[in-house]
């Protein structure tokens, strides 16, 4: 789990760049205040971790009460046993000295023995901001109902768009945002703009378990025989507890025919349906390592080749059958299947692994199915605009939503939050104020990675300066983009 952490002065806790040093100069969460929160055992009810830098050394306390970035000597210097509190904020006493993290206006140190409120710590959850609530009590996600203007804990499996929320954190305070784009409050219902009834303490600890509670102490947990998550004050043990989890990439594959590929009789594939329905969903997983392609069915069923070159949906994750290689090309995918043979379809819509060379009839149109829009993140921040700047910037700690407006197969039209269309200058730089629709292509490229492909011609990449730009001929690593 990584985090930001954040002093009572509002300075986050910055491993810098040159030499050992670590300060609190930092105003944003950045790579430099990213903390790596790595636990290495349990005493009771509370726990001991190390904090590595975005350096790759970890957060070390010398004898004479001075902080500083390295690889330590003995583990005495860099654990900390971590308390939190009703507050949301943490506590981090060295186990050795009992002697607590601390900052003045700059300098960090560990001198005190007697906890006060400046020893206390914010964190900030550095994960990207889309993401699913999975209660492990229930062993359900929440999903927002738009139409009731509520949220309950009741999905097995989290492929439903209502499922994704967006966290958002504002001075201080974290607002749960849902698909929908309405909020969560204290109110029974939800609202439609950030507020002080928005506005919740995380209570976070490691493995990014977490509850959110209000100023008062109640806290949010699911309640009623429909679980609904609402504000209480006598949560069953644990019953307030959420894992938070990126929100994970479903997919829908389209053919040349125009129809979706989905399960019937429970394992065979075919190519079928005209209308998206949980049977013709996928979550589209990656493998770093390898670079292979899994497909996984909402009964947790992987795509599989199997004899005859047919593909059936009964694999299991380690069969080496499941994994697929993937050839992306203007927004549409080609399967290449264990046997070294591309996907299609025969005449009656069954899908098999027969074709030595792709063609059309192997080339499906990919949708995001559980996303009705992007938030991005690359190397210098999430993407969005300024009130002051109207072209678009991907260095900015607050993102924009960006409305996505399917059009043909694995192509897109990017909205703004007012409704305009993305605009491209001739320059390659993007603004969100244009009246007509441009197509876009989504490439994915990795868990929750993308590449996109713009109307130019060129994939879209951050630059260094904070702008975004549609320039660069290939995909490199500022082309790459976390959703």
């Amino acid at each position: 789990m990584k985090v930001g952490l954040i002093n009572c002065a509002g300075r986050y806790l910055t491993s810098e760049c040159y030499g050992d040093g670590v300060t609190v100069l930092g105003n944003s969460l950045g790579k430099k205040q990213t903390w790596e929160l790595q636990v290495t055992m349990k005493q009771g009810k509370q726990t001991v971790v190390e904090l590595l830098g975005h350096q790759g050394h970890y957060l070390l306390v010398d004898p004479d009460g001075s902080v500083r970035c390295g690889q330590p000597a003995s583990v005495q210097q860099s654990q900390f046993l971590l308390e939190l509190h009703h507050s949301g904020k943490w506590t981090l006493q060295l186990l050795d000295s009992k002697k607590y993290l601390e900052s003045d206006g700059e300098d960090v140190f560990c001198v005190s023995r007697s906890p006060a409120s400046y020893h206390k710590w914010l964190p900030q959850l550095a994960m990207h901001v889309h993401i699913v609530l999975y209660n492990p009590t229930h062993q359900c996600y929440a999903r927002a109902d738009a139409d009731l203007d509520r949220v309950w804990v009741d999905t097995p499996v989290p492929y439903l768009e209502e499922c994704s929320f967006v966290l958002r954190f504002r001075n201080g305070m974290y607002h749960l945002e849902t698909s929908s784009h309405k909020y969560v409050s204290r109110a029974e219902t939800l609202t439609k703009k950030p507020s002080a009834q928005t506005a919740f303490n995380l209570n976070l600890k490691p493995r990014c378990l977490a509850f959110l509670s209000d100023q008062d102490g109640c806290v949010l947990y699911p309640q009623g025989k429909r679980r609904r998550l609402c504000l209480g004050d006598n949560p069953k043990e644990e019953e307030e507890w959420f894992v938070i989890k990126r929100c994970p990439q479903w997919v829908s594959l389209k053919t040349k025919a125009k129809r979706y590929v989905s399960i019937i009789c429970d394992t065979e594939v075919y190519a079928g349906s005209d209308i998206v329905t949980p049977k013709s969903v996928f979550h589209y997983e990656f493998n770093p390592d390898t670079s292979a392609v899994q497909l996984k069915t909402v009964n947790n069923h992987y795509l599989a080749q199997r004899k005859f070159k047919s593909i059936v949906a009964n694999g299991r994750r380690m069969e080496p059958e499941t994994n697929f290689r993937a050839l992306w090309h203007c927004g549409k995918i080609f399967l290449q299947a264990f046997n070294g043979r591309y996907l299609g379809t025969m005449p009656i819509g069954l899908v098999v692994a027969s074709a030595v060379h792709p063609g059309p009839g192997e080339a499906f149109g990919v949708r995001l199915a559980n996303r009705s829009f992007l938030v991005l993140r690359g190397r210098y921040g999430y993407v969005g605009t300024l009130a002051c700047h109207d072209i678009l910037q991907c260095n900015l700690v607050d993102p924009d939503c960006i409305e996505l407006l399917p059009c043909k197969p694995g192509i897109y039209h990017f909205q703004a939050h007012g409704r305009s269309f993305w605009s491209l200058s001739s320059d390659g730089t993007f603004r969100t104020w244009g009246k007509f629709a441009l197509n876009f292509c989504l490439e994915i490229q990795g868990s929750n990675i993308l590449a996109v492909l713009a109307p130019n011609g060129y994939y879209m990449r951050g630059d260094r300066s904070g702008t975004l730009l549609a320039d660069s001929e290939e995909v490199t690593s500022e082309c790459l983009w976390e959703f």
